[in-house]
């Protein structure tokens, strides 16, 4: 539905009404929906978004069909008001040129974003639909699974994208058909396939037969990361064919979930010659547990000083933004090694 001027105070109204009403019915609803506490998560919680506009029929008439989480949905076909719910898809649409008007607080606070969110707003840690209908969204971006799609589709074209689903690059060329931007997105795949070409043997020669292990501590144990969930996986296991150690490439990559737990007792048996490592960004814990302890201190791979020390702010991500950054300080970090 479109609002435009004539009518937008009222509808405004109505569905500011209709919001409370169906917050009100839903009081009883559990606040983190059965998510266990032992399941790493790197979506934030996608939040409802809203549209009015004053160019309806002009916009109307510049749609395409884009094949969503959510099935087919009609998009701008240049969207110049996109709200991403997600935090973990923002620096795609960075990388694009489609800078988002407003995203979620943890993609504002992402070191490697800094410098190109200039007239970007925060939608919060969770945001209000309040809040998004200041924004005047022509499309929203969120997570499959997220309630009350329905309703927004009734505001603004709602895209629903299942975290995961495709690699990196796939999805960059996916946002770059939703945003009119796939030239922007062919043209960073194929300089990132280049610079990967020139990087790799350099850094298998460095590495030779040595394995490399993605650990974060966290207050059960630790966390065993694989080749997609962020934290440099995609780069050391995809890019670099690096190796894992055996247990962590049967449970976090070949099994396709990216990640396992580990108690702390069974560390030796999943840290590498070579450890990328910091404290779980969703645990506040204390990662000394773990990094004081006799059974991480006698690692080889802590003896020998082939320990590196992640951002856990900004390397819970995979968007080619974040992923250049990650791209440098993993290539220094591997050509280190001795």
């Amino acid at each position: 539905m479109i609002l435009n001027k004539s009518i937008r105070p009222y509808a405004l109204l109505v569905f500011l009404l209709a919001i409370t009403l169906l917050l009100g019915a839903c009081g009883q609803a559990p606040a983190n929906g059965g998510q266990t506490s032992d399941e790493p998560t790197n979506a934030a919680s996608p939040t409802p978004a809203s549209n009015s506009n004053d160019e309806g029929a002009a916009r109307d008439a510049e749609t395409v069909t884009f094949k969503a989480g959510n099935g087919d949905v009609r998009v701008p076909k240049n969207p110049k008001r996109i709200v991403d719910t997600t935090t973990f898809y923002t620096g795609y649409f960075l990388a694009l040129g489609a800078k988002p008007v407003g995203i979620g607080e943890g993609a504002m606070a992402n070191p490697y974003f800094e410098g190109l969110l200039d007239g970007v707003e925060s939608l919060g840690n969770t945001a209000s639909p309040e809040r998004i209908l200041e924004l005047d969204p022509d499309l929203i971006i969120v997570f499959t699974g997220t309630e009350g799609i329905e309703e927004l589709e009734q505001i603004a074209p709602v895209v629903a994208i299942e975290y995961g689903k495709l690699n990196y690059k796939d999805q960059m060329l996916e946002f770059g058909k939703l945003t009119g931007k796939e030239a922007e997105a062919k043209a960073w795949v194929e300089q990132w396939d280049q610079k990967i070409g020139e990087l790799k043997p350099q850094i298998q020669a460095a590495v030779g037969d040595k394995t490399v292990s993605i650990l974060n501590p966290y207050s059960k144990g630790l966390y065993v990361f694989g080749h997609n969930y962020g934290r440099g996986g995609e780069i050391i296991y995809g890019e670099f064919g690096l190796k894992a150690p055996a247990g962590a490439q049967k449970e976090a990559i070949d099994s396709g979930t990216g990640w396992a737990s580990i108690s702390l007792e069974m560390l030796p048996e999943y840290a590498g010659d070579i450890i990328f490592t910091c404290p779980w960004s969703g645990d506040t814990s204390d990662p000394k547990i773990v990094y004081d302890n006799p059974l991480w201190n006698g690692l080889p791979a802590v003896k020998a000083g082939h320990v590196f020390q992640l951002n856990p702010k900004a390397d819970t991500y995979n968007d080619p933004i974040s992923l250049e950054a990650q791209l440098d300080f993993i290539t220094e970090s591997l050509l280190s090694v001795k």
